[in-house]
């Protein structure tokens, strides 16, 4: 009887990993630049190296300060809506603030940076909706929640939720 249900399991099991992963066999581009406003606004890259994994890169602007940031991220089409994914992942990020004399509060981001020009480094969430415009027309819009936790190189901890809106133009 043991042996039956450890069958029976494993079928179950084989079947839903197998829809799982045939639902999504085609990636929704395989190369797109574009602009993301928010908390972190700046230019943005995404690669797609597998149909439902991509590789996105963020050089962006805030209060006193810029960041770079690399994400890996899980695409899956969203409710079977056509050109509508949901992404989710994490990442790194280094910062490098200016050093001006001031408190700065952005999207919940609050520091001191009265000590010096700080360096930050954080580990980066993302869970966003994505939809791509029909075939003909090479334009993707985002929206996303990017939270992060960073330790400056003053001794800081900053935390975020980092939301955005984003377009993005597909090259391939």
């Amino acid at each position: 009887m043991k042996k039956r249900m450890v069958k029976v399991n494993g079928i179950i099991l084989g079947i839903v990993l197998s829809f799982l992963f045939t639902t999504n066999l085609q990636a929704q581009y395989a190369l797109a630049a574009g602009i993301r406003l928010g908390g972190t606004s700046g230019v943005s890259g995404k690669y797609f190296y597998k149909p439902d994994m991509a590789v996105e890169g963020i050089v962006g602007t805030f209060g006193n300060g810029f960041s770079i940031t690399g994400l890996l991220e899980k695409s899956i089409a969203f409710y079977n809506t056509k050109g509508l994914y949901l992404y989710y992942g994490g990442g790194v990020h280094t910062a490098f603030y200016n050093g001006r004399s001031s408190t700065y509060s952005h999207f919940g981001r609050e520091v001191d940076y009265r000590r010096n020009n700080d360096v930050g480094f954080g580990i980066n969430g993302i869970v966003g909706l994505e939809y791509r415009l029909p075939e003909n027309i090479p334009i993707a819009f985002s929206l996303d929640l990017k939270p992060f936790v960073e330790i400056g190189s003053s001794g800081y901890v900053a935390v975020a939720p980092d939301p955005s809106i984003g377009i993005k133009f597909i090259m391939k």
